[in-house]
């Protein structure tokens, strides 16, 4: 009964947190009392449904427990009628309670301030001009994802501390300077696009290859963005960048059901069983890559679809055009140069134009001091060392690697890479 329990918490917990943390924020505009209420509201649950079961639907018990968390916290606090009355008003939407991976069906086509996606306000919400960039993605992933402290500043690739403060500073900044809790009107949308886009991009890149834990894959998470997506696609039709970035999150996901072996473990694309990826969805994410791209203002997540589309779309790894992925790289590497981007190019330079070539590029990018603690320049640069035949070098690179690995996954992917180098050996 509690694994029972502690499985439905933690799929709780992916599916429901962001919607539970949005909905109090509306409702008492304090983003601690939201995230300390619903996380109160976990705890609750753990001890009541092993006594009592696991609801029905645990995403309206949860909502209904933090509710009442926050409306004892206020009245305890005095903070006043007005406000509990805000609090009663949320109570009426509980029963249209939504899923992730619904439709954003409550878009008022009219007018966008008609949009009353709880958690699409949220992101704009943190997205105001006001915060750094940086502030922006990060506080979002906190509040809607959930994600903890520790797990966003590796995704900066900072120290923990460093993201602690970024965070506390931008939810004082939203109090004191009284940032709207709303998506703003049409003639604002555009300084705020990009920041909102870079969200969704970090959201969707943590559920499709988690920074750490058990699961590589978080589900939920990949579903979430690309439900918000959708709904940002609806808000700005035009928006090329927004299209790309749909397209890409579609090509991605499309080939999750073959990334993980029956126990979880990593599958390298290469090796993965195309017949299981989503014919349909590549298909949808293709056109929409096209319609993106036909109106002549490409940017950085058209580009990287059209990456993911040349993977998508080859009939076996054989197939694959390297030499078109290594041209797109540059062309990123051009738009938006950042050390990432160079090591994926060098891995797409080392197929096109073979393993030395590639490991000359990931040999300057580890000179340059880049990526430090980024368990996959380590990796690459074992598997191109493997390549060589250099299988000493390799082994001491893949346990460099596996030191810096933050998921079981790939822990036990490099932990097989390891022992097939050494057993040749």
């Amino acid at each position: 009964m509690n694994g029972e329990v502690e499985r439905a918490l933690a799929e709780a917990f992916r599916q429901e947190w962001g919607q539970i943390v949005a909905t109090l924020i509306a409702a008492t505009g304090d983003w601690d009392l939201a995230e300390e209420c619903a996380q109160d509201a976990f705890t609750v649950a753990m001890e009541s449904w092993r006594r009592d079961g696991v609801p029905d639907r645990p995403g309206a018990w949860l909502t209904t427990t933090a509710r009442n968390r926050a409306t004892d916290r206020l009245r305890r606090q005095s903070v006043g009628a007005a406000k509990l009355r805000e609090m009663a008003v949320m109570s009426r939407g509980e029963s249209e309670h939504s899923e992730p991976g619904e439709d954003a069906r409550d878009v008022d086509e009219a007018s966008l301030s008609g949009v009353r996606d709880d958690r699409l306000r949220l992101i704009f919400t943190c997205c105001h001009p006001a915060l750094a960039l940086e502030a922006q993605v990060a506080l979002t992933l906190r509040t809607l994802a959930g994600l903890t402290t520790p797990e966003i500043a590796r995704a900066f690739l900072v120290p923990e501390p460093t993201m602690a403060q970024r965070l506390v500073r931008a939810k004082r900044k939203i109090r004191n300077a009284g940032i709207p809790y709303r998506v703003p009107p049409a003639h604002l949308l555009p300084e705020r696009t990009q920041a909102v886009l870079g969200v969704l991009y970090l959201l969707f890149n943590e559920g499709y290859s988690a920074t750490s834990g058990a699961d590589l894959v978080r589900r939920g998470l990949t579903a979430e963005a690309i439900r918000l997506t959708r709904l940002l696609a609806r808000l700005v039709p035009d928006e090329s960048e927004v299209a790309g970035l749909l397209a890409l999150m579609l090509l991605h996901d499309a080939r999750r059901a073959a990334r993980l072996d029956d126990v979880g473990d990593l599958v390298p694309l290469e090796e993965q069983d195309r017949t299981r990826w989503d014919r349909d969805q590549i298909a949808k994410g293709v056109a929409l890559l096209r319609t993106a791209l036909g109106r002549g203002r490409p940017g950085p997540y058209q580009i990287q679809a059209a990456i993911v589309a040349c993977h998508a779309t080859a009939e076996d790894a054989a197939d694959t055009d390297w030499e078109q992925i290594a041209a797109l790289y540059g062309w990123l590497a051009d738009l938006t140069p950042s050390p990432v981007v160079a090591l994926n190019r060098a891995v797409a330079v080392a197929m096109a134009h073979g393993p030395e070539a590639g490991l000359d590029l990931v040999e300057l990018l580890e000179a340059s001091g880049a990526l430090p603690g980024y368990h996959l320049l380590p990796a690459t640069r074992a598997d191109l060392l493997r390549r060589l035949h250099r299988t000493g070098e390799a082994a001491a690179a893949y346990r460099q690697a596996l030191h810096l690995a933050t998921t079981d996954s790939e822990r036990r992917f490099l932990t097989r890479r390891l022992a097939e180098i050494t057993t040749e050996d």
